[in-house]
């Protein structure tokens, strides 16, 4: 089937921790009313020489690092992320040159906001299946500093994001079990922001969340059908870390039991395409994500995208 095996994973958060406590010193909130709506109790911003950049390339040393391999046997390297330093080189062109990878591994940025990752996924595995590739492995990211795009005496959207920035090493598995489920909904509203005329990230989060609640389940459900696979058999659920209220909403609907679904957000809060592999290189790491394991990666975000893939561990 050609699927995508897991290698290894890393992460690399910036210095600056703030607490719900610290806005609660200059904003109208609290920590109960943010963690009650939310469950995020911390996040992590760039403190001042910190880049979109500096944090993908720490990640993708972990990763590589992790899984015992030297740049050499990169391939591909993609970088999902909307709040690149510049439009250009890439930030996948960033970490191709801090870390040496080979002339012959192709680079490029992905940008489908909070579900790039798993499109990052899903691109590497279509690049690596077409054979012109140098390397066998690819290296996909998610970075994001999304503090820049904040305005900080807005309390309905600032309290919500982090930055942050994680990679996995994959290659292709034919044991691996592969499905791969996406779409959009074009709305330049319901989620906006970093243009001339909008500097800052913009929400309605009662849309927000009824827009995740109605599509990830049904993406879920499709990668299931697609995999021939039932939710029983697969052994890792990971959404991408909004809210923690949505992904107990989508375990309802999938009738789950919402421990299933790996929570994070508690410590980074929104970090848009490096939330998932966040999750995958914290579960990988404290020995929750098993070699052999099959996970299954839902996301969405502005766009309005969604998207699921599965890979194995």
């Amino acid at each position: 089937m050609n699927g995508l095996q897991l290698l290894g994973t890393g992460r690399c958060l910036p210095g600056r921790r703030v607490t719900n406590d610290d806005f609660a010193r200059t904003l109208d909130t609290s920590d109960e009313w943010i963690a009650g709506r939310t469950g995020i109790r911390q996040r992590y911003f760039c403190a001042e020489g910190e880049t979109a950049a500096s944090l993908a390339v720490e990640a993708a040393r972990r990763a590589l690092e992790d899984a015992g391999l030297g740049p050499e046997k990169v391939g591909l390297c993609i970088v999902a992320t909307f709040t690149a330093d510049r439009n250009t080189p890439s930030l996948a062109c960033q970490v191709h040159q801090a870390l040496g990878l080979p002339e012959t591994a192709f680079c490029l940025d992905v940008n489908a906001a909070c579900t790039g990752f798993v499109a990052a996924l899903e691109t590497a595995r279509c690049l690596l299946l077409g054979g012109q590739m140098a390397g066998p492995c690819a290296l996909v990211l998610g970075a994001e500093k999304i503090s820049g795009l904040l305005d900080f005496s807005d309390r309905s959207t600032c309290v919500l994001f982090g930055d942050g920035a994680a990679a996995a090493v994959v290659r292709l598995d034919p044991q691996a079990p592969w499905a791969a489920v996406f779409g959009a909904r074009g709305d330049s509203r319901m989620l906006h922001g970093g243009g001339k005329e909008d500097p800052y990230l913009a929400m309605d989060g009662r849309g927000v969340f009824r827009f995740a609640v109605e599509t990830v389940p049904v993406c879920i459900r499709a990668v299931l059908d697609k995999a021939g696979l039932t939710l029983d058999q697969v052994d890792q659920l990971v959404c991408h870390q909004a809210n923690s209220r949505i992904i107990h909403s989508i375990a309802k609907k999938l009738g789950q039991d919402p421990a299933r679904f790996y929570e994070n957000m508690q410590r980074y809060g929104n970090t848009s395409a490096a939330s998932i592999p966040l999750a995958l290189d914290e579960m990988r790491r404290s020995g929750q994500l098993q070699a052999g394991q099959t996970v299954l990666c839902a996301g969405f975000g502005a766009g309005l995208t969604w998207g699921g893939v599965l890979l194995r561990a």
